[in-house]
């Protein structure tokens, strides 16, 4: 790839990061309803048209920011799983936060129970929610597979199910916490605690 070829798909690159940056606070300030393809362009200090470029839609926008936090989040955590201690003695509790935090996060949760209701709502969200949900899920279960090789772990049901049950104990954890008021600190304690209660459960003796 040539030099000229290079610089517009950076810029290109650059603005969609952009965007994505001022629609992750404007979503977060307002909500996804109430939120406007204007608001979100005003704070990146776009135009509409730059904003068209790269996304359809605001619903195209707030699945791509979904997606992109989700993403860096599973990174992390597989990060985290590739530097285990291969020689310790496997403990489920110590285990857990390697592997909590598998939800869609890195957004707020309400903004998350939105884009739920927006997918009921709408059969192209719904499929767009479903298909992002399912990837979540598949790289969750790449990370849970890994750990059972590294600590030769057996479980009482299919990897597949062990991850489909993580990221909903996830997502349902985040939003009760969300809805009673909870803080940060406090909401990921709750969740390492539930997440090892259930990986407890689902190791074979």
């Amino acid at each position: 790839m040539d030099a000229e070829t290079r610089q517009p798909t950076r810029s290109r690159e650059n603005t969609r990061t952009r965007l994505l940056d001022a629609a992750h606070e404007v979503f977060a300030e307002v909500g996804l309803d109430a939120a406007s393809v204007e608001a979100v362009c005003e704070r990146a200090g776009f135009t509409r048209g730059a904003f068209y470029s790269n996304f359809a839609s605001k619903d195209e926008l707030f699945l791509a920011l979904v997606e992109r936090s989700s993403t860096e989040q599973l990174d992390r955590v597989a990060d985290r799983v590739r530097a285990l201690d291969r020689t310790a003695v496997p403990d489920p509790a110590s285990l857990v936060p390697q592997i909590v935090g598998v939800s869609m996060a890195g957004l707020e949760p309400r903004l998350v129970c939105e884009l739920r209701a927006q997918a009921l709502r709408d059969d192209r969200m719904a499929a767009a929610y479903l298909q992002l949900q399912d990837g979540i899920v598949a790289r969750v279960q790449s990370i849970v597979d890994e750990i059972r090789t590294v600590y030769e772990l057996r479980f009482r049901i299919p990897i597949p199910e062990v991850a489909r049950l993580m990221v909903d104990l996830a997502e349902t954890t985040c939003e009760r916490a969300a809805i009673e008021g909870r803080v940060e600190p406090e909401t990921s304690g709750l969740l390492h605690e539930r997440i090892g209660l259930l990986a407890t459960a689902l190791l074979a003796d």
